[in-house]
């Protein structure tokens, strides 16, 4: 079972021997993943909101309501951010494993 932070992918058969066979594309799946759960997690957010103020009875009432998700969509957000920076670093880092290139000459290629 996945831990809370970490993206569940997609149950496609042969996806996840494919996976196992390049992390690269793990890596960049895990984030479309997370990116597809955050929005779908915002979008209820945003649902739940629109119930709320419709059952709001005073004017304060709808601004204590806006107030607080403006400020719980602020740190979700910024979570959010944070937690794809990461990913982001990981999978550029699987991507770009291996790819090094030499450019030191060996003694044998020195003309003399």
């Amino acid at each position: 079972m996945a831990k809370k932070d970490e993206p569940t992918l997609p149950e496609i058969p042969g996806l996840t021997a494919l996976l196992d066979a390049n992390p690269m594309a793990k890596a960049w799946m895990a984030m479309m993943s997370e990116s597809t759960r955050f929005v779908t997690e915002r979008l209820r957010h945003d649902m739940e909101l629109q119930q709320a103020l419709l059952a709001c009875k005073t004017p304060a009432d709808l601004v204590q309501l806006q107030s607080e998700f403006y400020a719980k969509a602020m740190a979700q957000y910024m979570d959010e951010t944070a937690k794809m920076f990461h990913m982001m670093s990981e999978a550029t880092k699987v991507t770009t494993e291996g790819m090094s290139v030499n450019t030191k000459r060996g003694y044998d290629d020195v003309p003399v």
